[in-house]
């Protein structure tokens, strides 16, 4: 689909500057782009391209004061946000394409289970009884869902997803292949001879607009519910683990890890690699480096890092003491 600089700059709100006529057709990375691509500049370290693009139109916030002359053939559409327009407008775009419907065969429908008209369900899947498939929803090939699951409205579970007996996955929601829903907790109960299964009888509950990513574990409650809330997003390879509670629009980065029963609050920006032990509450609002260690509560509007993880500016600082060590200790034995 070709459409022209004035075309998405009424479309997000953008003014236009250069020749609104241009028309691009694709999005591409501002070092890549060539003329029919839309590209943008969200991050500083990248202006320089902006100056030797090829791209026909670019996406640069309201107040871009350029520091050199911009190509000839290049017009600019000036927003607010370049990151945001370009996620509405790559949204937009992917909108449009048409999306599977209906049932292919073969897969399993469990008798009694209503598939709505305008969902799909793909080859090899298998649905148990009792489960509730909401309007538009999306089951890809060889995915399980479990006896009494319930996905909503507008949901995608793409190959190969498994969700256990009983879990809820709300409306849009994503969940990419290979991830596991409502496998047992790691619960054991050490006794004299070993350890005894300690059976997990809860469930996972995803509210609304979550996303998570590929080969993620998400596992159900001893008793109860682990909970992911409205909107949160999780990368791939990450473990939530029994009871674990997460709040509203988190975002976790790749490989982090829960331990049981903590509790996260809302608007948390989590960076990979990061473990939290079991059993704390961390706030709202902070900001955790990658491969930092949580080992106890944390408030809110904290930025962390390192392990144990402490204020970022204090660990900036450990890490230049700590690489002159050598030369510190070289003073002390010269003396």
């Amino acid at each position: 689909m070709e459409i022209s600089a004035q075309e998405l700059a009424s479309l997000v709100g953008g003014t236009v500057e250069g020749d609104g006529s241009v028309k691009v057709s694709t999005f591409a990375k501002i070092e890549e782009a060539k003329r029919d691509a839309l590209t943008f500049l969200a991050n500083p370290k990248y202006t320089h391209w902006l100056y030797t693009t090829e791209a026909g139109i670019a996406l640069v916030a309201s107040d871009f004061v350029p520091e050199h002359p911009l190509p000839g053939h290049l017009t600019l559409i000036r927003v607010a946000d370049p990151y945001a327009t370009l996620a509405h407008l790559m949204s937009y775009v992917e909108s449009l394409k048409p999306r599977p419907r209906g049932i292919e065969q073969p897969c399993f429908i469990a008798e009694g289970v209503v598939i709505p008209e305008d969902a799909y369900i793909g080859a090899f899947a298998y649905i148990g009884k009792g489960a509730a498939i909401g309007k538009g929803a999306m089951i890809y090939p060889q995915t399980y869902i479990g006896a009494g699951v319930s996905i909503g409205e507008g949901s995608i579970i793409y190959p190969g997803v498994k969700i256990y007996d009983g879990c809820r996955i709300g409306s849009r929601c994503i969940i990419h292949s290979g991830t596991v829903i409502g496998a047992d907790g790691f619960g054991f109960a050490p006794t004299a001879t070993g350890y005894d299964k300690i059976p997990q009888t809860g469930i996972v509950a995803i509210d609304d607009d979550v996303e998570i990513g590929a080969n993620c574990c998400i596992d159900r409650a001893t008793m109860g519910e682990t909970r992911i809330g409205l909107g949160t997003k999780l990368d791939n390879l990450m473990q939530v683990a029994h009871n674990v509670s997460i709040g509203r629009h988190n975002v976790f980065a790749a490989q982090s890890g829960i331990a049981g029963s903590t509790q996260i609050g809302d608007f948390n920006m989590i960076g990979g690699q990061v473990g939290f032990a079991g059993h704390i509450k961390v706030g709202d609002r902070n900001e955790i480096g990658a491969q930092s260690g949580i080992p106890n509560n944390v408030g809110d509007g904290n930025r962390l890092m390192g392990y144990p993880a402490v204020n970022a500016a204090t660990f900036a600082r450990t890490q230049v003491y700590l690489k002159r060590l050598p030369e510190l200790f070289a003073c002390k034995q010269t003396r």
